[in-house]
């Protein structure tokens, strides 16, 4: 187990705020929970006593007697935003004093690096690659996160936790949110950092990255293995695994989120352009850990639909 070599990939300059990240969003996230949890409670108990919610100065936001019923910009969140920007600041000082700056000699067409690895908040988008087309992986698909980001506010019509941390009325939002975050994003990251090697092969953390090793394993499409071979068979044989999926997918989708009757409100302020906009996200969403575990051994599928212009 070759550690010493993993503690120079962590010790990265450029890799630096990688590891920050594998600590610093976990701590907040942490923090955030403790707050929704502490607002949950506390939503619960003025739910349950309808003379103490009559007191509540907002009816959306929890409050309970003692809390100042309004906090003024002046002095109380100037003061914690100078003190942030203070601190910022010195950290940002301190590293570019201490850490050299990821800088390379000049580019050599004739000498290539191995791995060559885009900066480390596109490193998601290139471990895609691996898993999906070029087309659908370095153009389709960061599309559609900028416009499903774009699309949040048209299509979230639950009313509440503007304003406050809350999970308990904000379940769907969060949890979408934390699987495209968290799983989505920040796993791609890492695995591009410390798990792609040389030639961009899976080395687990503390294996050596050995430029000269090679790997014997047959990748395959889906259509291969029911002996289709032509490309006519292969397009409608993935146009109907596709269709599947999809509606296996929206099938789940749709039971969680009419489960409890909380979440049948919320489903019933949608429209059916909303509703068909969260499904297609969504289900597009768990795309990626599907073709994740069948990519891997000992499924090794590399793609499912096969046509002349793009492939999935």
């Amino acid at each position: 187990m070759d550690w010493h070599q993993l503690w120079e990939i962590v010790s990265t300059p450029d890799n630096v705020p990688i590891v920050a990240l594998l600590f610093l969003v976990p701590f907040f996230a942490w923090l955030a929970w403790q707050q929704a949890r502490a607002n949950d409670q506390l939503i619960a108990q003025l739910e349950a006593d309808p003379k103490l919610a009559k007191t509540a100065h907002r009816k959306a936001f929890p409050w309970k007697p003692g809390w100042p019923k309004e906090i003024q910009t002046w002095p109380y969140l100037m003061r914690v935003e100078f003190l942030a920007a203070i601190i910022v600041t010195v950290i940002l000082i301190v590293w570019s004093i201490t850490l050299n700056a990821p800088l390379e000699e000049p580019a050599n067409p004739n000498l290539t690096m191995n791995p060559a690895k885009a900066p480390w908040y596109f490193l998601g988008l290139q471990e895609m690659l691996v898993y999906f087309d070029p087309w659908m992986a370095g153009v389709v698909f960061p599309t559609l996160i900028i416009v499903g980001l774009m699309a949040i506010p048209y299509i979230d019509t639950n009313p509440l936790g503007a304003g406050y941390y809350t999970i308990n009325q904000r379940k769907h939002a969060i949890g979408a949110f934390c699987f495209g975050f968290f799983v989505l994003w920040i796993t791609m990251i890492f695995i591009g950092t410390f798990i792609r090697g040389p030639s961009w092969m899976w080395f687990w953390p503390g294996q050596t990255w050995d430029p000269t090793r090679q790997i014997y394993e047959t990748n395959r499409d889906l259509p291969d293995i029911f002996g289709i071979t032509s490309m006519n068979g292969k397009m409608i044989f993935g146009a109907f695994a596709m269709a599947l999926y999809f509606a296996v997918a929206g099938a789940f989708i749709h039971w969680l989120m009419t489960r409890t009757e909380f979440n049948r409100k919320i489903q019933k302020r949608m429209s059916l352009i909303q509703y068909l906009t969260v499904q297609f996200f969504l289900t597009t969403m768990l795309l990626l850990p599907i073709k994740f575990i069948i990519r891997r051994p000992p499924f090794r599928i590399k793609y499912i639909w096969i046509t002349p212009w793009f492939n999935i």
